[in-house]
């Protein structure tokens, strides 16, 4: 069978089954990443009235879902830094979930967890939740870089806590990387990467260093205290990123990821597939494939409106327009790809006539792979993702 074939029925089946996921959005980190743009509070002086409202947040919310198959194939808790939470009360966020949702035998149930948080007695309190699977924030194993950053860990506890996890007998790990960055020289990256291969991860995301706005890091450039990114660096490291993991045996089944076979992870699969979720905590978004919604930014104000029985949101209706530039920004990310037969299924003949028309520049250019019906991004096209992906954008309804 055709490589473009078989990944393509493996998308049409998962699409076919694919279930809705929750989000929890954990606010709270020991300090704040120079990078980070995420909402969290350093303060965790409120913590267990969170938990209460994150639980009540999902009773809230049980109905969200209404009309579309309610079974929670996945739960994540992302953040923030779950791993401040205790064992106990992710297995009553995870009990609380159940209480209300159909969830399945075999869901996928991660925990963002930073590698200071790992210690034996953490990880042996979790192995007694439902949780069955890690998602490691390691981001480097040079002790500068980690300082550089203002991460919480250091280089030593970045390795042993991968090690203590699969000694606890976790087999389901993921862990983070970054590139793209002033001190991570060529040599340094591939011995980040080597490392992890060397420790059995059998997924790993890495991500290029992006400035965003409202952070440290933004603050230091703009007043000369860190130099820019580099654009060519972060290009040139994720070439070298491709080569070795492509060698180690790993798929890069999406921009950012990057699994040995059977390993994919199954919630972000979700979500770059249009899988409806449910996003709880202050900043979470929910998607039920109409609307979008996304809670208010504020933990004290969460928490008020929470206990006062109401969901503290924003909310849209996506148009049709809306939902077609999604889908395209979110399948070209990934190794299935830009289907014109679910383009068509789910969105009308027009729009794949639409961008059916527009896609041989690409194919010209190189940065596209036209197979049947589905378009994949080249590895030359992988580098400018959100550009072409920009350009194949529809135009709003009226």
């Amino acid at each position: 069978m055709r490589s473009w074939l078989r990944w393509w029925l493996i998308w049409k089946n998962r699409n076919n089954i694919g279930m809705a996921g929750i989000y929890f959005h954990v606010p709270f980190c020991k300090q704040a990443c120079h990078y980070c743009d995420f909402h969290f509070s350093t303060s965790v002086r409120y913590r267990d009235d969170m938990v209460a409202a994150l639980c009540r947040e999902v009773a809230l919310q049980s109905d969200y879902l209404a009309g579309q198959d309610e079974a929670i194939e996945t739960i994540y808790f992302g953040g923030g830094t779950p791993s401040l939470l205790a064992a106990a009360d992710i297995d009553r966020l995870i009990g609380t979930v159940g209480n209300h949702f159909a969830i399945e035998g075999d869901a996928e149930i991660t925990i963002e967890a930073n590698p200071d948080d790992l210690d034996d007695a953490y990880v042996a309190a979790l192995r007694n939740t439902p949780i069955n699977r890690f998602s490691i924030g390691i981001q480097s194993f040079f002790e500068a870089d980690l300082r550089w950053m203002n991460r919480a860990h250091s280089a030593v506890e970045a390795q042993e806590a991968i090690k203590r996890v699969q000694d606890a007998g976790y087999t389901n790990i993921t862990a983070d990387l970054i590139y793209g960055y002033p001190l991570l020289s060529d040599a340094k990256w591939q011995s980040n990467i080597s490392r992890m291969v060397e420790a059995g991860i059998p997924h790993i995301s890495a991500y290029a260093m992006t400035v965003e706005p409202r952070t440290a890091l933004a603050a230091f450039i703009r007043k000369g205290r860190q130099l820019p990114m580099d654009e060519e660096q972060a290009a040139a490291q994720f070439d070298q990123l491709m080569d070795a993991l492509a060698a180690a045996g790993f798929v890069h089944y999406e921009i950012s990821n990057f699994a040995r076979p059977g390993n994919y992870a199954c919630h972000n699969s979700n979500y770059w597939k249009g899988v409806p979720y449910i996003g709880i905590g202050p900043s979470a978004h929910s998607f039920d494939g109409e609307t979008r919604q996304w809670n208010i930014r504020n933990n004290a104000h969460y928490i008020r409106a929470i206990r006062a029985g109401s969901i503290p949101c924003e909310k849209e209706r996506l148009t049709s327009a809306d939902r077609v530039n999604e889908y395209i920004m979110t399948a070209l990310r990934t190794i299935w790809g830009l289907n014109m037969d679910v383009l068509e299924q789910r969105f009308g003949l027009q729009y794949r006539t639409a961008i059916h028309r527009a896609l041989p520049p690409f194919v010209s250019s190189g940065d596209i792979v036209l197979e049947g019906p589905v378009a994949t991004l080249t590895r030359k096209g992988k580098l400018f993702a959100d550009r072409v992906a920009a350009e194949l954008f529809v135009e709003q309804d009226d």
